[in-house]
């Protein structure tokens, strides 16, 4: 008897010259080898990890997960990897998965072996945000990355930033505004979101000399892009299963991802264009070149080496986007901490406050000369930072072995990551106390 298959789909086919069936079987074939070629590279994998960090004990993991369950949990990541980096000296691995490890360095002579050599920058973390802000100082290493620090070094010089003090202090009279409205109302004040956009205000103001009023106007959609963005890649690196690309852009967060890219990017590309046809002008070009001070994105664009080539658009594009992110995201974490360490204590905020008020008399605006003059404040900056570091740790991919001064050693293509805030912490009975004695020193005056 003749099967509705043969009977239906065989002469259905038949004009192509092939046998479906035959097909079918095939491509099953061709699928499960590479099911079973993917797991004998996975099983390969994970027993290279084994043997890479047999050396170094951690706190136990799970079979499928590794250390990813232990933190999910917001707010208690930090304090469990102090924990752990007080339990395991030195150094110990962390498992995100059952195919992803890297080594955590707690201990400075470990971070000294690192950081003496010339690895690459860790590709694993680094490539999540590449997307938003391209190929800048943040994730260039190597010959590029030398030449865009030498054309970005007159950026920093002492006479390009001298101007942006009072940009900055009126950014700051803004936010203070809001407070003492949300005060008078008895509001309760989530200081990190009002510090990131005093923190991103003021470096529009500037870096680029754009008036973005994204204080007081949330309704700016670039602002808002930036801030989603920030979010996402926070967002991202935390959950493993969104470090496999394929999995990210078909998520919901994935897709905001890159609606959000295109809104940054376009307005980017809007700002350098419209700068670059200004600067066409030979007049508006000599005006600029004699301002009192130039921002970030003039530098940018006249910037030169010895051999009279510059940045392209797209390396442009890429500085911009990279200090538009790092300029006000890491400097917001930094100020936020500052105010919860003067908050936990209060006598060394009241000192601050002295010195900054006897510093500035009748005026009520910071001016440049006064930076150096708050020694006080300055050491409570320090501390801070020492304690609270807004950039927990630098990763490195290993070009080559690196063998640590008591003989353990890590192979090659493994990555290992240094967290400043457990090198800052390690000194028995210091872990996490507040003390400016450190400073004394080099600041010239005792406390």
């Amino acid at each position: 008897m003749t099967s509705v298959l043969e009977t239906g789909l065989k002469p259905a086919w038949s004009w192509l010259g092939v046998d479906i069936y035959r097909i079918f079987h095939l491509a099953a074939v061709f699928g499960l080898t590479c099911v079973l070629l993917k797991v004998i590279q996975l099983y390969q994998r994970r027993q290279e990890l084994i043997k890479a960090f047999s050396r170094f004990p951690s706190h136990p993991t799970h079979w499928l997960y590794g250390h990813v369950h232990e933190l999910l949990q917001e707010g208690e990541v930090l304090n469990k990897v102090e924990r752990w980096s007080q339990k395991y000296p030195y150094a110990f691995p962390l498992w995100f998965g059952s195919f992803s490890a890297f080594l955590n360095i707690t201990h400075p002579d470990y971070a000294k072996v690192l950081f003496a050599r010339g690895d690459p920058k860790d590709n694993v973390t680094y490539r999540h945000i590449v997307p938003w802000i391209g190929k800048g100082l943040l994730v260039l290493h190597g010959p590029k990355w030398y030449q865009h620090r030498k054309l970005l070094t007159p950026g920093f010089h002492y006479d390009v930033l001298k101007p942006y003090v009072p940009l900055i202090a009126d950014s700051t009279k803004v936010m203070l505004d809001k407070w003492e409205q949300l005060i008078a109302q008895e509001k309760s004040v989530e200081l990190f979101e009002h510090v990131s956009l005093m923190t991103l205000d003021s470096i529009m103001k500037c870096a680029f000399s754009y008036q973005s009023n994204c204080q007081t106007d949330r309704e700016n959609s670039y602002i808002q892009a930036v801030f989603d963005l920030s979010y996402l890649v926070h967002h991202r690196l935390r959950i493993f299963p969104y470090h496999n690309d394929l999995v990210y852009w078909l998520s919901p967060h994935g897709f905001q991802f890159r609606k959000a890219c295109q809104l940054a990017h376009h307005h980017t590309d809007t700002v350098i264009r419209e700068r670059k046809e200004s600067l066409k002008d030979e007049r508006e070009r000599e005006k600029v070149q004699k301002k009192r001070h130039l921002d970030f994105l003039d530098i940018l664009l006249h910037a030169k080496d010895e051999n009279g080539a510059g940045l392209s658009d797209e390396d442009v594009r890429a500085e911009v986007d990279t200090f538009m992110f790092e300029g006000h995201d890491t400097t917001a974490s930094g100020i936020s901490w500052l105010l919860y360490c003067m908050a936990l204590y209060p006598e060394h905020q009241q000192r601050c406050r002295e010195e900054i008020k006897e510093i500035l008399g009748d005026r009520n605006t910071i001016q440049w000369d006064d930076l150096g003059k708050m020694t006080y404040s300055s050491m409570c900056i320090k501390e801070s930072l020492r304690l609270y570091p807004p950039v927990p740790g630098v990763s490195r991919q290993l070009s080559k072995s690196i063998t640590f001064h008591d003989g353990r050693t890590l192979p090659e293509e493994e990555h290992a990551t240094s967290r400043a805030s457990s090198k800052h912490t390690m000194r028995k009975g210091e872990e996490n106390i507040f003390t400016l004695q450190r400073y004394e020193m080099t600041a010239g005056k005792k406390t």
